[in-house]
């Protein structure tokens, strides 16, 4: 199995606690060139349904979508957070209760829903179906805790997304074969996935690069990724000694970003 679906390792080694989340979330805080932010640019969408939803987040991580649009979120949503790692759900609770805001948080595995039928308006899943080993059992669990005419809200990236970091592996590293683990669920093969499940499917990208112009946040970067265990250690030095020599000759390092959501209604 995979690590990006191998729940044991993810639970207790990658998302054990928020700092390698954190540290990818830092890169994208500072060097966006998009300034309205992807967690707003999300929240765009969900400001859109009824004032008294009742919301679940699937693989909420540190609750950081909820914390950005804190002063957005209407007084009526009763808004539930659920991560499979009670790492991640206890940095959510961190990060949340200083609001006062009365946010739910339960420990769930996204192919086991522990909700009733027709429970929820709305069902969020950030970034996180790709690393879901049974990802045709996650929607039909998803579609059963929806109401009827209830919303699905899936983000993803595109198959190119950041694809300069992998180009980047396979130079220093050949004989690897260096592929993204996030082929299974893209915004390539996501509306074909979603559409058996849901009535309409409707499909929007977010416009966004990075330009990194200090290297510690990008080493920060690449060292929390999944697959920098199978990098040598000189090899991640030779990598660093490559990208301080692109920034002096540049002025910034530009990566490619392709991310978007689909929102499916029943």
């Amino acid at each position: 199995m995979s690590k990006f679906t191998d729940q044991d390792y993810l639970k207790t080694d990658q998302y054990r606690d928020a700092t390698n989340l954190n540290a990818r979330v830092t890169i994208h805080d500072r060097f966006s060139t998009n300034p309205n932010g992807w967690f707003n640019w999300v929240f765009d969408t969900l400001v859109r349904l009824p004032a008294d939803s009742k919301i679940l987040e699937l693989g909420s991580g540190p609750g950081l979508l909820w914390k950005s649009v804190i002063d957005r979120i209407p007084p009526g949503w009763k808004i539930t957070l659920s991560d499979l790692s009670p790492g991640m759900l206890d940095a959510a609770w961190r990060n949340l209760v200083v609001t006062g805001r009365p946010f739910q948080f339960k420990e769930i595995d996204a192919q086991a829903i522990p909700f009733e039928d027709e429970t929820f308006d709305v069902v969020i899943a950030n970034h996180m179906l790709y690393h879901v080993p049974d990802r045709t059992k996650a929607i039909a669990e998803v579609k059963r805790v929806l109401k009827p005419g209830g919303h699905f809200i899936a983000t993803t990236v595109g198959e190119k997304h950041m694809h300069e970091i992998m180009d980047w592996f396979r130079r220093i590293h050949e004989a690897a074969v260096w592929e993204s683990f996030v082929v299974d669920f893209t915004l390539e093969n996501g509306m074909e996935q979603l559409q058996p499940f849901f009535s309409q499917v409707a499909f929007s990208r977010y416009e966004d690069n990075l330009q990194v112009t200090e290297i510690q946040p990008l080493m920060d970067y690449i060292l929390s990724s999944i697959r920098v265990q199978e990098l040598p250690k000189e090899k991640l030095e030779l990598l660093r000694q490559n990208l301080e020599k692109e920034l002096q000759e540049k002025g910034s390092i530009f990566i490619t970003k392709d991310s978007g959501l689909f929102e499916a209604i029943m």
